[in-house]
């Protein structure tokens, strides 16, 4: 009975935890590198639903790596195109390592998970889908180790 109430409470702190860390969070995706090798013209395309055109949100740039990928960052063509057809198009580097080769993000073993602020604080001015395509800049036709490329829009908290 013991172990019981351990696991149990363990579960439900666990439960609230991860209950309360996704509250911001209003979209959230990863797409798939096939073969882990993402060729310099193919777009990784995500579909973001907006609703809410009052409150601000940081967006989120997500990828998913071996530890044999051959560079410390990964430059971006990231592409925003509102529901109405106007266009934001931009360039982003997600710091991948520190100078010292030590991988940054999280994860046990050959893969991690890095996570990077693409822009604060965004203004959605009309509701609808968005359309956002990720492209690599890097000078490499094909990286190779990039396993998933996400993106994430989270409320803005600002009670922190």
């Amino acid at each position: 009975m013991y172990k019981f109430l351990i696991r149990f409470f363990v579960f439900v702190i666990a439960a609230a935890v991860g209950i309360s860390c996704d509250q911001t969070q209003v979209f959230g995706k990863y797409n798939a590198i096939p073969d882990a090798q993402w060729h310099k013209d193919s777009l990784v395309v995500f579909t973001v639903p907006v609703t809410d055109t009052l409150q601000n949100h940081n967006l989120r740039v997500n990828v998913r790596n071996e530890t044999t990928y051959n560079y410390s960052n990964l430059w971006l063509f990231v592409e925003i195109i509102q529901p109405d057809g106007e266009t934001m198009k931009d360039t982003f580097q997600m710091v991948l390592a520190e100078p010292s080769g030590k991988w940054l993000g999280d994860g046990i073993g050959k893969l991690k998970t890095r996570q990077a602020i693409f822009r604060r604080n965004v203004y959605f001015p009309v509701s609808g889908e968005y359309t956002v395509k990720i492209q690599h800049g890097m000078r490499e036709e094909t990286l190779r180790g990039i396993h998933d490329v996400g993106f994430s829009v989270e409320k803005v908290n600002y009670t922190d």
